[in-house]
């Protein structure tokens, strides 16, 4: 049996754990005077903080970084990039010398700032402030959710603690009071973040941009607070971390620290993102006693940490192995259902449409509320919550309570009115490995998950985000409800799939893809107004991105008429209009750019085919991005100004996506081209 319990560890500090401090600072030090930039003030004075966590509090195996059951570490305050490479290399990861000597160049291990999947034993993507924290966050509802689930009387397979390290700006930054408050209702007491609290942000003092009292907002959210006066003493940072294992509660604790200890321009905004400089080095160096040759480190500090992280770590994973290899003879279902690593595919191979479905209009997040309940039937990590819209967005799991401190197994997150915080703590969750997760809201409001969605597809993590509500058809609720610009905006973040299904079989189909993608984020727009189903439209050819949903009645067709969702119905309508004018047109689908750009040049011109240049996009959205397909001889109906309120149905007419509005456009391509 695994435990990591609330046994305090006992420590007797010695000039060995001061050496030790010092080469992380030295280190971080030569790194950036070497790249000639970075943030020398955070590695200066977290040193002492990240060591005693590390060396003698995380769980982790720098042989087996991906082990599930490790404790992770967040570095929030990312611009701290040096101090992280550090420890990873001191620590005994798979991160030398060489690697930290290439600190911010071209191509190396160790960039600016930490990245996730390119490091190992980087656990998340950070240095947009405030993130960081939302994703440790996501972690530990991950490792309350999933042990919950597969931990049994006799095994504890899934037991472990996050921390995060944060500065003064992370905690400015408003996703951080999100993250908090989600972190606080749900009790999340393996959870515990080191605040360097130095007073100092890269324009000046803090108090130029804050005054808050720290105790009092994060008590006022349900955490556990403690503090620690002086950052350099080991001892009262080792006793702060004890006493946090013991709470019941997320734990911040607040180290007191001077921004650059040891340096010349200690204390103040000089030291925060520039290199200290040779001289400033050099004074730096000898406040600390420090002789060594840059990059240089005795065997005395190396040995500190194979004693600690590298030996305990060691020890843990090989231990949990056997009780994992006991879990899977006697726990058999559940070892059948556990996923340990990150993002799995999903099994949607029996997912159907509804029969009520077929022959009858219905919205999509309608459709896709019946296939989420499936896909939850059949995949029992999967899971997801909204950001106190799950009643509008459909979204939630009818067969699953809501997740909360008393009854961590259930599927449905209460994110709150938080949409940042759920977006990074969807991310953290993904993170965590073990689960695949969606969140929900408005698709107006993805605006304010933006940053963290961009992180998702940064990272690569199979994140699915659910927007309903996707055009203008939201009507009365009037135009701060009705997306505009949101589709255009996504579809230019690299690495994200953005799909915008027709009608209840090309939702299927968008399910069908987001079920085997593990390798990046998907988007899915979802319509609140009833949508007929098509006849035309395939669940499979989803994954093209792009298809011809009606060809033309002979193989040289007069033009071709693009839409996406709901608008795909239009472009039936209005090619039929157009046959009786003697247009001879096809209609295509295209449910998402991304997955049409994947295709090959041969597909794609098979759709689009390049002689055939009369072209008409049709979406109730942006019309910016649409030109690549349109050309310069084509058309793009859209709404380029914000929305209006009123009755859905007149607001779609008010703004021209009517069969006749379609029609007299492809008229007119062809009085131009006479």
């Amino acid at each position: 049996m695994i435990n990591t319990g609330t046994s305090e560890v006992q420590v007797n500090f010695t000039k060995k754990d001061e050496l030790a401090v010092n080469a992380l600072r030295m280190l971080s030090v030569d790194m950036i005077e070497k790249a000639k930039s970075g943030h020398p003030g955070l590695c200066l004075d977290a040193a002492p903080m990240a060591y005693v966590l590390w060396n003698y509090h995380m769980k982790t195996d720098p042989k087996r970084p991906n082990w599930i059951n490790r404790d992770r570490f967040v570095l929030s305050a990312g611009h701290g990039s040096a101090l992280l490479y550090s420890l990873l290399h001191m620590s005994g990861y798979s991160v030398s010398l060489e690697d930290l000597k290439g600190f911010r160049q071209t191509g190396s291990l160790t960039p600016g700032h930490p990245e996730y999947g390119h490091t190992p034993g980087v656990d998340a993507t950070t240095g947009p402030l405030g993130q960081g924290i939302g994703m440790a966050v996501g972690m530990a509802l991950a490792e309350k959710h999933l042990a919950a689930k597969y931990n049994t009387t006799n095994y504890d397979l899934i037991d472990h603690r996050t921390y995060s390290l944060v500065g003064d700006g992370d905690l400015m930054e408003g996703i951080s009071q999100e993250a908090i408050n989600i972190a606080g209702k749900e009790k999340l007491n393996k959870l515990i973040v080191l605040y360097d609290s130095n007073d100092v942000t890269l324009d000046g003092p803090l108090a130029n941009g804050s005054v808050e009292t720290q105790s009092y907002r994060f008590r006022g959210a349900g955490w556990n607070y403690l503090f620690v006066a002086d950052g350099e003493d080991l001892a009262a940072i080792n006793d702060a971390i004890n006493r946090a294992k013991h709470s019941t509660q997320p734990t911040l604790i607040e180290i007191k620290t001077q921004i650059g200890y040891g340096s010349p321009e200690a204390g103040t905004n000089k030291v925060h993102g520039a290199a200290l400089g040779a001289e400033n080095i050099r004074k730096t160096k000898e406040f600390y006693h420090w002789s060594q040759t840059p990059f240089s480190v005795s065997e005395d500090a190396y040995a500190q940490f194979k004693q600690g992280i590298e030996e305990r770590g060691e020890g843990a994973h090989h231990e949990w192995t056997k009780v994992y290899t006991d879990y899977q003879r006697n726990e058999p279902k559940l070892a059948a259902d556990f996923t340990p690593e990150v993002g799995p595919k999903l099994n949607v191979s029996q997912v159907k449409l509804a029969d009520e479905t077929v022959g009858k209009a219905t919205a999509t997040r309608v459709t896709n509320s019946e296939i989420l309940q499936q896909i939850a039937w059949y995949n029992p990590n999967f899971w997801g919550g909204a950001a106190d819209l799950s009643s509008s967005n459909k979204t939630q799991l009818k067969d699953e309570g809501r997740f909360n401190p008393d009854a961590p197994a259930n599927g449905n997150v209460w994110f709150g009115v938080r949409e940042f915080g759920e977006a990074a703590a969807l991310n953290g969750m993904t993170l965590h490995g073990g689960s695949r997760v969606f969140g929900s809201t408005f698709f107006t409001f993805s605006d304010y998950m933006k940053a963290a969605i961009r992180l998702s597809a940064l990272q690569g993590l199979p994140v699915t985000y659910i927007f309903t509500h996707d055009s203008i058809a939201v009507g009365e609720d009037g135009p701060t409800h009705e997306p505009v610009e949101q589709l255009a905006g996504l579809r230019a973040i690299p690495n994200l799939n953005v799909i915008r299904p027709a009608d209840a079989h090309e939702t299927l189909g968008a399910w069908q893809i987001i079920a085997r993608t593990t390798d990046r984020p998907s988007v899915l727009v979802l319509s609140r107004q009833g949508l007929p189903l098509l006849a035309e439209t395939r669940p499979e050819d989803v994954a093209r991105g792009g298809y011809v949903v009606s060809p033309a009645r002979t193989e040289a067709a007069d033009g071709i008429l693009l839409a996406s969702g709901s608008e795909v119905s239009l472009a039936l309508q209005a090619q039929a209009e157009l046959r009786k004018k003697q247009y001879d047109v096809s209609v295509v689908s295209m449910p998402s750019f991304e997955l049409f750009e994947q295709q090959s040049k041969t597909y794609r011109d098979s759709v689009l085919p390049p002689q055939v240049d009369k072209r008409i996009s049709i979406e109730m959205d942006s019309t910016f991005g649409w030109g690549k397909y349109t050309g310069l001889n084509g058309a793009n109906l859209g709404i380029d100004t914000f929305g209006l309120s009123g009755k859905g149905s007149e607001v779609v007419d008010h703004f021209n996506f009517n069969v006749d509005k379609v029609v007299k456009t492809y008229e007119d391509l062809w009085k131009k081209s006479e």
